[in-house]
């Protein structure tokens, strides 16, 4: 069974008809033609398919396109944003340049997506398993960092220059 969905991607409002049992990360890659999403293991093991749905990163691979009509994305390829912007990186990419955060850069757009949800959800006080202390602000130490950036893996080992690309992004 068929549905048309419309989808908000990287600023444009997209419509698409897709089979009930697709996956938002399929109706991204195959039928909008949006590549910035990587499909890895396709299990949600991987983090390469990553991206920022209304505001907060997820896996898209294990999401169905049809239960998030309506919703905006934005992906790696969205970030800085249109007009002017458009020639600057967003922080977070621009320190992923600074600090070698990438090899191959399969990984590296959902690295993106997420090292930028980790900043929001730390900047909203939202703590993770190691969170010391759990009534403040948490504080973003190399273990908060790793904790909260553990589901992107990254076959090529580029783990120090993406752990000093989101340390400079938080501006620490």
């Amino acid at each position: 069974m068929d549905e048309t969905i419309r989808l908000t991607v990287d600023g444009a409002e997209r419509t698409v008809e897709v089979d009930t049992r697709t996956t938002l990360l399929d109706a991204l890659r195959e039928r909008l033609e949006v590549t910035a999403p990587k499909k890895g293991c396709d299990h949600g093991q991987c983090g390469s398919c990553t991206v920022l749905l209304n505001g907060r990163r997820h896996l898209t691979c294990l999401a169905l396109a049809v239960a998030h009509d309506g919703a905006e994305i934005t992906t790696a390829d969205g970030l800085a944003g249109g007009g002017p912007s458009a020639d600057r990186l967003h922080p977070v990419q621009q320190a992923f340049l600074d600090h070698d955060g990438y090899q191959c850069g399969y990984c590296t757009p959902g690295q993106v997506c997420s090292a930028v949800g980790v900043l929001d959800e730390v900047k909203n006080g939202h703590p993770s398993h190691v969170t010391a202390d759990l009534e403040g602000d948490p504080d973003l130490t190399d273990d908060e960092i790793r904790e909260r950036m553990s589901g992107n893996l990254c076959r090529c080992g580029a783990y120090p220059g993406i752990l000093a690309a989101v340390r400079q992004a938080a501006g620490a």
